[in-house]
C-alpha cells in the first residue's frame, strides 16, 4: 500500500466519486488514500481458492462471495478497503454499487510488507464492523491462517490453523482442509 503522491484530504464522498475514474484501486483512511498494490501469484491463488470454494458453498444461499475488487466500508464515512476475500449475508447489501458495509466474513491473503497493519490497524477498524463474526489471514508463504473469530461475549479469540489441519469458518459453516486454500501454489519455503 502506497500512499498518494499529491497528500491532499478528501472527504469519503470525494474519494467514491475520484476513485470511479482512477486506474487503480485505493484505499481511504481518515481523508487519505493510499494506492493499492499488485500482490504475488501466490497471493492471488491463495485468495482465488478461497473464494471460489466459499462461492460454491454459498450457491442456493442468501450469502454472496466477493473477491478483491470488492471494497468494504467501515462505515458510510469510510475507512474503505478492499479485502481479499469477503462474504455478506446481510439483505442491506443486496443492492450495494460502490462498496459492502455488513460483511461476516473478512479475508485477508498477508504478505510481508502489509502483515504488521493487517494484523493491527487494520483489524482495529474492521472490528468496528457490527456484522462481522470471523477475520481470517492467511500466510502466503506457509501453511498457516489464523481466524479470528467474536465469541458471545464480544471478544475475539484466536484459532490458529496449520499443515494438515481442518478448519471451520463458523460465520458461513464452511469446513475445508487448510490445503484448499494452498491448491497449486509454490510455497518459497
Amino acid at each position: 500500500m502506497v500512499a498518494s503522491p499529491d497528500g491532499n484530504y478528501m472527504t469519503p464522498q470525494e474519494y467514491l466519486e475520484w476513485e470511479e475514474h482512477q486506474d487503480i484501486k485505493y484505499e481511504y483512511i481518515n481523508g487519505e488514500v493510499f494506492a493499492m498494490t499488485g500482490g504475488t501469484i501466490p497471493h492471488n491463488s491463495i485468495a482465488l481458492n478461497l473464494a471460489s470454494a466459499l462461492k460454491s458453498h454459498l450457491r442456493g444461499s442468501p450469502c454472496r462471495a466477493f473477491m478483491a475488487d470488492a471494497k468494504v466500508g467501515v462505515s458510510e464515512n469510510g475507512p474503505f478497503h478492499y479485502p481479499d476475500v469477503v462474504v455478506t449475508y446481510d439483505e442491506r447489501d443486496r443492492q450495494a454499487i460502490k462498496f459492502i458495509q455488513y460483511p461476516c466474513l473478512i479475508v485477508e491473503v498477508l504478505s510481508p510488507s502489509t502483515e504488521a497493519y493487517d494484523r493491527g490497524g487494520k483489524f482495529t477498524q474492521y472490528r468496528r464492523i457490527q456484522t462481522l463474526q470471523e477475520y481470517v489471514l492467511i500466510d502466503a508463504e506457509k501453511f498457516s491462517l489464523d481466524c479470528f473469530r467474536i465469541n458471545d461475549r464480544g471478544i475475539w479469540e484466536l484459532h490458529p490453523y496449520e499443515e494438515g489441519n481442518e478448519i471451520h469458518l463458523t460465520s458461513v459453516d464452511f469446513h475445508f482442509p487448510i490445503s484448499l486454500v494452498y491448491e497449486d501454489v509454490q510455497l518459497s519455503i
